[in-house]
């Protein structure tokens, strides 16, 4: 099982217990604003989800870690690398991605979970390139990925919805220069 520490994150697997408070994350609008076509999602599908990033875990070898507050062993959310099949046109791609509950914005919290994904994918899973998707306008989302050391490589329209989206992009090569 694979678990990250950072100074103020526990990044592990998914365990029942986490379905209730990832659930109510997904149910909030704000935090699902620029997720897809804007819908929440309930528990069931939220229970769904985390069943599915288990599975990737699993077939993959990385996947989508819950996001604990070490200090109160809150969940907050998630970050994790995914594969973006619903981009056809970036594969083969590995998605860094995030989602943390709104009391949770605003903290950095986002850039350190996924600076140790990104550290992850290149470090233990030796991934050439790691892409990010959000959503034109998501400028939050855009600064994360800046702070990355990632760069837009292209705009284009996410077939589920119809809403046009901007890639990022970090190569292992550059990941390296960056992190020295």
């Amino acid at each position: 099982m694979v678990t990250l520490e950072t100074p103020r994150l526990i990044l592990r697997r998914w365990r029942e217990e986490d379905v209730a408070p990832m659930a109510a994350v997904n149910a909030d609008p704000e935090v699902m604003r620029w997720i897809r076509d804007g819908s929440v999602r309930d528990e069931q599908q939220t229970r769904d989800g985390v069943q599915a990033w288990e599975s990737e875990w699993e077939s993959q070898g990385f996947g989508l870690f819950a996001v604990e507050i070490r200090s109160t062993g809150e969940l907050a959310g998630f970050t994790g690398l995914s594969v973006p099949d619903f981009l056809p046109e970036v594969l083969p791609a590995v998605e860094v991605g995030w989602r943390l509950g709104r009391s949770h914005w605003g903290q950095g919290l986002a850039t350190e979970a996924a600076a140790a994904a990104v550290r992850f994918g290149f470090e233990e899973r030796g991934l050439e390139r790691i892409v990010s998707i959000t959503q034109v306008g998501n400028d939050a989302s855009e600064r994360i990925m800046t702070k990355l050391g990632m760069h837009p490589v292209r705009e284009t329209v996410n077939p589920i919805g119809g809403r046009r989206v901007r890639v990022f992009e970090l190569s292992s090569d550059q990941y390296v220069t960056t992190t020295r």
